[in-house]
């Protein structure tokens, strides 16, 4: 996310078009951000001339084939691939052709308007400039909506007294969030084994290209004393045991473990070999723990990630100057400000596979993006890319306007302060300006910190996410705007803070596909869209974990308990 983008290299293919463009029983289907009907005709009578064609030319061929009693069993096999070809799933799709060429509208929301929109409401938006007793920020969260969850995890003495079944090392590897979700998952998985956790080893990333090590980014200290009374806790492995191995981890067997894998699994493959060898590493870690597991095991990841995973003292020395320049800078709304995590960097822009107003400058630069960070993945042979059918489907990534029209409409006034954590803006010149616009206090840590202030922090993407990570964390509304790692662990990390509520706005980016491509939209409209979308990310910002979800976005129930509102007793009473 800092000066190299959090998105990596995938193994999942790229957003899929939305359900209502994967059946090729449609009439038009969406290629390109625009449609396509069954003729290349600009008119309607075209269409139907060549539908006529087609209908008898299909009926010619099976008339003909049931004429030669030879090849009579091959007619149902020639008539349904007539009538698929008829009905456009082969073939047409495969053509890109432009609204221009056919002459017809594009669905509504396939097709970046937002600066077109912007234009017309912002006038609107300037009136409405009134200061913060109208400001959202005072009221964006209805407590009688809450139910105040605490942290109740158990603190006392665990198995970490026991004889150690050997050594565990793991290799924590992505971004920050990714190495926090290994770190948590492997004390989790030590306790299980009774294992001796030796602090974890950060893979040196080609993207994010951080040479970190835990110290830089962790208290080590600190996690080894939090831990204490559930799992055994090493900086390093010591000197007999190394001596068994040559002085080298590499000699120590490494364990292919397969994703999400059970308790069970681990007590029955990798418990053996721990205590046959003493000692066994697994490299890569991530994702190596099933969402659902006993109680026990959740309550050791919890306190794993949100209390143990203390940054270093440099990372939080800094960021604590950071919150207090912010809450200083917020004093028209008490103190209290917006951030916002913006993914609208070059790859995830190239990733996504979206269309914005940049014509064929920005398809060229995405084009040598994608083929320098995926070569060939999005140039397969029969690969569909549909721009349109991916925004009306939500998964655009939102642009700094879209961003700023988005909380306008919610009720943020212009004397909100925002912070705005994100990589390298693509185009920031262009893109960040119309954010500035209609949020003045807008700050970035290049803004809220000195570059003497940053510069250990340089080249060093997980200590500078660190940075964006607490001053997101204590802010009063956190916006998350396309999903990832990042958002996911602040929601939880911010619901364990906070009696059990994110204090996010999670907006569904589907309904603002729509409301950003109707450029005669009213001002009413458009508020009266957005005050319910921030009322539904309200009402769902106290969900419960599913049996799928995970833990570390949703800590509750597993580790907080439910507490009796106090406040909201006092106002039924009344």
């Amino acid at each position: 996310m800092h000066g190299y983008s959090r998105l990596g290299r995938p193994s999942t293919p790229s957003p899929p078009s939305s359900p209502r463009f994967r059946h090729g029983r449609s009439k038009n289907a969406i290629v390109g951000g625009s449609t396509v009907g069954g003729s290349f005709k600009g008119g309607g009578g075209g269409d139907v001339k060549l539908q006529n064609f087609v209908e008898r030319l299909v009926y010619m061929v099976v008339a003909g084939v049931y004429r030669r009693r030879g090849v009579l069993l091959f007619a149902p096999l020639l008539y349904i691939s007539g009538m698929l070809l008829y009905m456009g799933s082969l073939g047409f799709d495969m053509v890109v052709v432009s609204d221009r060429v056919s002459g017809k509208a594009a669905p509504l929301g396939s097709v970046y308007r937002s600066p077109q929109v912007f234009e017309r409401l912002w006038p609107f938006m300037e009136a409405e400039n009134n200061g913060s007793s109208s400001n959202a920020l005072m009221h964006a969260w209805n407590p009688r909506l809450r139910q105040v969850w605490k942290p109740c995890l158990n603190h006392s003495f665990s198995e970490a007294g026991k004889k150690s079944n050997g050594f565990l090392i793991i290799e924590a590897n992505g971004g920050l969030n990714q190495q926090r979700l290994s770190i948590s998952d492997a004390v989790a998985v030590a306790e299980l084994l009774n294992a001796t956790l030796v602090i974890p080893i950060f893979h040196l990333n080609s993207v994010w290209r951080d040479s970190s090590k835990f110290g830089d980014i962790f208290d080590e200290e600190f996690f080894i004393y939090a831990l204490r009374n559930h799992v055994n806790v090493i900086k390093e492995l010591p000197e007999d045991t190394l001596e068994r191995f040559n002085y080298n981890i590499s000699s120590i067997v490494n364990l292919r473990v397969k994703a999400w894998s059970s308790p069970a699994y681990y007590l029955q493959k990798v418990l053996p070999k721990l205590v046959e060898m003493g000692a066994v590493r697994i490299a890569p870690f991530s994702n190596r723990l099933a969402h659902a597991v006993p109680s026990n095991i959740q309550g050791i990841r919890c306190l794993a990630n949100f209390e143990a995973l203390r940054f270093s003292e440099p990372i939080r020395i800094l960021a604590a100057k950071m919150v207090d320049r912010m809450v200083r800078n917020s004093s028209k709304s008490g103190g209290k400000y917006v951030s916002v995590h913006l993914r609208f960097e070059e790859d995830m822009v190239a990733f996504s596979c979206c269309e914005y107003d940049g014509g064929e400058e920005e398809k060229r630069e995405m084009d040598i993006a994608r083929e320098r960070s995926w070569r060939g993945k999005f140039r397969r042979r029969g690969r569909i890319i549909r721009p349109g059918a991916i925004r009306m489907d939500g998964k655009c990534p939102l642009t700094p306007l879209e961003v700023g029209m988005m909380l306008r409409g919610m009720g943020f006034d212009n004397t909100t302060s925002l912070y705005v954590a994100a990589g390298k803006i693509y185009k920031a010149e262009k893109y960040m300006a119309p954010l500035k616009k209609i949020f003045p206090r807008l700050e970035t840590k290049d803004t809220l910190a000195s570059p003497e202030e940053l510069a250990p922090f340089q080249g060093h993407s997980s200590r500078l996410a660190a940075l964006d990570y607490t001053v997101c964390l204590h802010s009063e509304v956190f916006v998350t705007t396309q999903g990832g790692n990042f958002p996911h662990f602040l929601m939880g990390h911010r619901r364990y803070l906070y009696g059990g509520h994110s204090k996010t706005i999670n907006p569904d980016k589907r309904k603002l596909a729509l409301l950003f491509d109707s450029p005669d939209i009213r001002w009413e409209t458009f508020k009266r869209q957005l005050q319910e979308m921030l009322h539904h990310s309200d009402v769902k910002a106290s969900e419960l974990r599913k049996p799928s979800g995970s833990l570390y976005t949703h800590p509750m129930p597993d580790c907080m308990c439910k507490q009796a509102d106090v406040r909201n007793e006092a106002d039924l009473t009344r």
